[in-house]
């Protein structure tokens, strides 16, 4: 019989006052029987309407139903079908517009907690798995993946089932990508990354960090030299943007990029770091995306005074419902209908403060939000010592540079075919922030998958025009 609960069962957390002044993850997930009792809640609607919001077509149903007949393994391997980063995507998806947002349950009440039902039976394989993956027998041939984000995971993941020999350059020395640099500790711990990524190696998939390309290698010379038969360029969108008003370049304003990769992948939190970050007593983050609560949620971790400054109002947040609620939880505060329009410094070179105009939501702008307009003579200063651009990303100009024939928007995105990733370059296919600017992690996965669906077909075809 199906639970009729109303309501999702809620995540158990970390307290506020608690998790505000350490690192450790804030959810602390379900246990065995809240899993199996929210389960029950899924109807196993015919349609499957949650399987249309979800980016990599796992089966929702069917793992819902696995959970709740109590067979964790069942459901992790249904889930393992579609999905290379279980562990990840369950706590960093969001689910709420995309799989939950279709649940049938949410139309009279709360939908089923589809996210933290993955994330549970991610953690329960992980603390109960005795074997590690079989290795598939390979087909004999052999593609590279640039990037070790979560497209480039997830296209090398569905490689490597498919037999081929993949291999993965990274550029940093931890492979990851933005799951490692960008997503701090409290959200994502750095070891379930790391065991995503083991379990990946296991199917045969090989990772070479150090290695820039576009400067170490080039495409071509993986392709016409190191004989890949075909390359996916998932190298993400890691190149700051900034508002280019007056005082950006004080010594204490940060792009958030720069401020996140040195809190989760150098650890300049810890006071032996060997590279130090300032550790503001009052800081302000300019924008109101999942990128910027990761930042002041840092910072607030750090022991400083953190205002949020966003240029529209809280109806317009982009980020998250449940990360704008834990960071007001912890302190942090909002000023909405607020505009940057210079940093402030003192005489010698640091911020000292920032300064704000009022604003107003006018007309929609071309993507149908009321577009912010400043309210004349309503400019004020704020305190600040430290302030971190969280404004997105765009990619990195180093792989288009140095590829010859490689299309690309003017903004720097990778132009591809939609439905199979392909670029202008032939046998070369791109996905992720690469392609779409900052985005998020499934949507990213969702891309690989589809990328290396077409890699295979493209391959294949090739081996059979030479035979």
């Amino acid at each position: 019989m199906p639970n009729m609960m109303p309501t999702k069962h809620p995540m158990p957390h970390q307290a506020a006052e608690e998790r505000k002044s350490n690192f450790q993850e804030v959810a602390l997930g379900y246990d065995e029987a809240t899993a199996v009792d929210e389960a029950k809640r899924c109807l196993n609607c015919k349609h499957k309407p949650c399987m249309t919001g979800c980016p990599v077509h796992i089966h929702i149903p069917e793992f819902i139903h696995a959970v709740s007949e109590g067979d964790f393994e069942e459901a992790y391997r249904i889930i393992s079908l579609t999905s290379s980063l279980p562990a990840v995507c369950g706590r960093v998806c969001p689910q709420e517009s995309q799989c939950e947002q279709k649940c049938v349950r949410g139309m009279k009440g709360e939908a089923v907690a589809i996210g933290r039902l993955e994330r549970f039976v991610a953690d329960w394989h992980a603390a109960h798995a005795a074997e590690a993956p079989v290795k598939p027998v390979s087909n004999g041939h052999k593609v590279a993946v640039v990037g070790s984000g979560p497209s480039g995971l997830s296209c090398a993941g569905d490689l490597a089932k498919k037999g081929y020999d993949v291999t993965v350059f990274e550029a940093l020395h931890l492979p990851g990508g933005v799951l490692v640099y960008g997503i701090p500790e409290f959200r994502l711990p750095k070891a379930i990354v790391a065991r995503e990524i083991e379990t990946l190696k296991a199917l045969g998939v090989k990772v070479e960090t150090n290695v820039v390309i576009g400067r170490t290698l080039t495409i071509d010379e993986l392709m016409q030299e190191q004989g890949f038969e075909a390359v996916f360029i998932g190298s993400g969108a890691g190149l700051p943007k900034f508002m280019n008003i007056p005082g950006e370049n004080l010594k204490g304003v940060y792009s958030a990029n720069e401020f996140l990769t040195r809190m989760n992948l150098m650890k300049a939190y810890k006071p032996d770091s060997a590279t130090p970050i300032q550790h503001g007593s009052k800081v302000a983050v300019v924008g109101g995306g999942n990128v910027a609560m990761d930042a002041a949620r840092c910072a607030r971790r750090l022991g400083a005074e953190v205002t949020v400054i966003y240029r529209r109002t809280a109806a317009e947040l982009p980020a998250r419902k449940e990360e704008v609620e834990h960071a007001q939880e912890e302190g942090i505060q909002f000023r909405f209908l607020t505009n940057p329009v210079s940093v402030l410094g003192d005489d010698k070179g640091w911020v000292s403060g920032i300064r704000c105009q009022q604003m107003e939501l006018g007309e929609p702008d071309a993507s149908g939000r009321r577009r912010p307009v400043a309210v004349e003579g309503s400019e004020q200063d704020l305190p600040a010592d430290c302030v971190i651009m969280a404004l997105g990303t765009s990619p990195n100009p180093l792989i288009k540079s140095t590829t010859e024939g490689l299309e690309t928007q003017k903004w720097g995105g990778i132009v591809v075919q939609e439905d199979t990733g392909a670029t202008s370059r032939e046998g070369v296919y791109a996905g992720g922030d690469a392609v779409t600017g900052a985005a998020t992690v499934i949507l990213a996965m969702g891309a690989g998958k589809t990328a290396a669906a077409a890699m295979d077909a493209y391959v294949q075809e090739k081996a059979m025009e030479e035979q």
